[in-house]
């Protein structure tokens, strides 16, 4: 039977459902007509919907259509009501653009408007007409738009590698996220060459320049490719986001999808790597999970596991976190609320002698639970200089306050016994003992307990259980009765320790899911990047107790746009680790592997446009902050890069 835990939605993608389906309720939707290139008809397909649509019975009307004289094309038009375009004079010359207030105030059902990336003719109120419909999906106006794969924004540097020719007119990848549907109008790549020969792309003479230059039978595969997986990409993310949305246990096999399993282990880096390679193999996403038990770190395992995780986000990886006691539990809840099809994890380490004490092997347990999923076990490198050999002892914790704690505990409540031991008997002594140390664990941790349960024991054999003053026990009862009440002792105490573990863990996803949703809330009301960034530089402050700072590269230089009020005055040495943090795309300064002299921790914030700025942390207390609050900070990272480069390309801002 599945594990009931294993069933419950995720928080955090459980809020950001909640989020896109309260945005989506408000707002137009748009559906964009992708395609490799011109020539492909994404025009024709999309004038093909719009009469479809219009036969439903649905309010279609055209904002802006480029035919290129093309029959087949303008003959649906017909029947089709048509703006008349704005004529816009600019040096001398009239330029026809789409009449965007004329739009809004017949504000019809769908509106068709062709070429997203088009550059608006200067004077107009947006310098892109994204931005026009932009603002046509914030009036509730659906949205029926052409676009080539070239023109998305994280697309242009490939292209330009893949061409030679330099892209300029460029759409934001947040807009193309926007869409509530892509449709491919795919064409192979002879087909369309065809097509340019028959003068159905372009007049001869520009046909014939174009086959020479960018219409190369390379140039077109490649772009074909880059269109079909971004499309393959979108499904799939809807897929995962249905599955969610509809708490569908999978996995789906619908593609491919890896997730590594990540721990304090040197071993995991090369475990990270080798993931890396398959998905890059396999054209795969993948993501990298830590399950966190309620047994704490030493600070050397904490900063392992930091570097870690930080290495799998640098190498692509969507970071996950979760709090499960069963660690193959964890593992196996999160790939399927990912629809994972592949696990790796890493081969134990451990003899066959230390083996034969765990319950069961994780690996076995992993395959015999995970299902449909595929699991690979893989060997990691050996590390003479870092990997240290484990000791038969464990390492203490919980602290020696704690340990004293659980002894002066024991101790005290066999004191205020004994003089009562001829009224109350002995075996009333080993049940209020037995009663303490159940009340243990709501103070200390488990080896405390282990210690109070020896402790208890031996006082009640020594004080208590006749003859009194030794360690001789006449009575066979009486030892049966002993090691039950050890026995029982030692159980409840780690069993309230591992119950008290599991509601620690859940008030902690609870207080991270709803930071993270007023966070992402406040974010939501803002009308300007200076906006975001300003509520966010408060919201971070207050949170996490801490002086933020934000800078952004204008001017050819990293500027401090917003700080808190503690981080006023940085001196060159800061300034120049956050531009190494912008320039590297990696986060420097304190509790980090580059310039950790710093003051503070810089973090850069990545997108498709590349580094929009820099989040500069310092904590109060000075001191290393606990994974959970990395992990959020993370989030809170992802969350202001989304908007901020929304908030950009709304504003018509390409600084970065």
């Amino acid at each position: 039977m599945q594990d009931f835990e294993s069933t419950q939605p995720d928080p955090d993608e459980l809020l950001a459902s909640i989020k896109k389906d309260e945005a989506q309720a408000v707002r137009g939707k748009l559906k964009i007509f992708l395609g490799m290139c011109a020539g492909v008809g994404k025009t024709y397909s999309m004038l093909k919907s719009a009469q479809q649509a219009k036969l439903e019975g649905k309010d279609v009307v055209i904002g802006y259509v480029e035919t290129h004289k093309r029959q087949e094309t303008e003959e649906l038009l017909q029947g089709l009501e048509i703006i008349p375009r704005n004529d816009v004079e600019y040096k001398g010359i009239t330029i026809q653009e789409m009449d965007l207030d004329a739009i809004l105030s017949r504000k019809p059902e769908i509106i068709l408007v062709d070429e997203l990336a088009h550059t608006n003719a200067p004077g107009l109120r947006h310098t892109k007409r994204y931005q026009d419909v932009l603002e046509l999906l914030d009036g509730g106006i659906n949205v029926y738009t052409t676009l080539n794969v070239q023109h998305i924004d994280s697309r242009t540097d490939t292209v330009t590698e893949i061409t030679g020719i330099r892209i300029h007119e460029t759409v934001p990848d947040s807009v193309v996220d926007l869409a509530d549907e892509i449709e491919l109008v795919d064409l192979s790549p002879e087909d369309l060459l065809k097509r340019l020969a028959e003068g159905k792309v372009y007049v001869p003479d520009k046909a014939r320049q174009a086959a020479k230059n960018f219409f190369r039978i390379g140039n077109l595969t490649a772009l074909r490719e880059m269109a079909l997986r971004l499309t393959a990409e979108r499904v799939d993310r809807q897929l995962r986001e249905y599955m969610q949305k509809k708490n569908i246990i999978g996995p789906w096999k619908s593609g491919e999808r890896l997730l590594v399993a990540i721990g304090p282990s040197p071993y995991s880096a090369n475990l990270i790597r080798w993931t890396r390679r398959l998905a890059s193999t396999m054209s795969a996403s993948w993501i990298g999970v830590y399950v966190q038990t309620s047994g704490l770190l030493s600070e050397a395992a904490n900063e392992q596991l930091t570097k870690n995780l930080d290495l799998a986000r640098e190498l692509g990886a969507e970071v996950v976190r979760t709090s499960d006691e069963n660690i193959v539990q964890g593992l196996v809840r999160i790939a399927r609320q990912k629809n994972v099809s592949q696990i790796i994890i890493g081969k134990p380490i451990r003899k066959p002698f230390s083996a034969f004490f765990k319950r069961k092997d994780y690996v076995n347990r992993l395959i015999s639970e995970s299902g449909d999923i595929d699991i690979y076990v893989v060997r990691g490198e050996k590390y003479k200089d870092s990997v240290k050999e484990k000791k038969f002892l464990p390492e203490i914790h919980s602290g020696i306050k704690q340990y004293l704690f659980a002894v002066l505990a024991i101790a005290i409540v066999a004191a205020i016994c004994f003089p009562f031991t001829h009224y109350i008997g002995y075996q009333t002594v080993g049940l209020l003992l037995l009663f303490t140390i159940t009340l243990l664990p709501l103070f200390v941790g488990r080896g405390p307990i282990l210690v109070a349960a020896i402790v208890s024991s031996v006082l009640w054999n020594y004080f208590f259980i006749p003859p009194i003053f030794t360690f001789h026990i006449s009575s066979l009862h009486d030892i049966i009765t002993l090691l039950v009440n050890f026995s029982v002792a030692l159980v409840m105490g780690f069993l309230t320790a591992k119950i008290r573990a599991q509601q620690k863990a859940v008030k902690l996803r609870e207080e991270t899911a709803v930071a993270l949703y007023n966070f992402t809330d406040s974010l939501s009301k803002s009308d300007s990047k200076f906006d975001v960034i300003e509520n966010s530089v408060n919201h971070i402050s207050d949170y996490f107790n801490a002086m933020v700072s934000f800078f952004m590269f204008e001017n050819e230089a990293l500027n401090l746009i917003k700080n808190s009020d503690g981080f006023r005055e940085l001196n060159d040495k800061e300034l120049q680790v956050a531009e190494w943090a912008m320039k590297n795309g990696k986060k420097s300064g304190k509790f980090s592997d580059n310039i950790p002299s710093a003051s503070g921790t810089y973090y850069p914030l990545q997108s498709s446009r590349g580094s929009l700025g820099v989040l500069g942390i310092q904590y109060r207390n000075n001191k290393k902050p606990p994974l959970e609050n990395e992990v959020l900070i993370n989030n809170f990272i992802k969350q202001l890069t989304s908007y901020l480069e929304r908030a950009i390309a709304e504003s018509g801002d390409g600084s970065k």
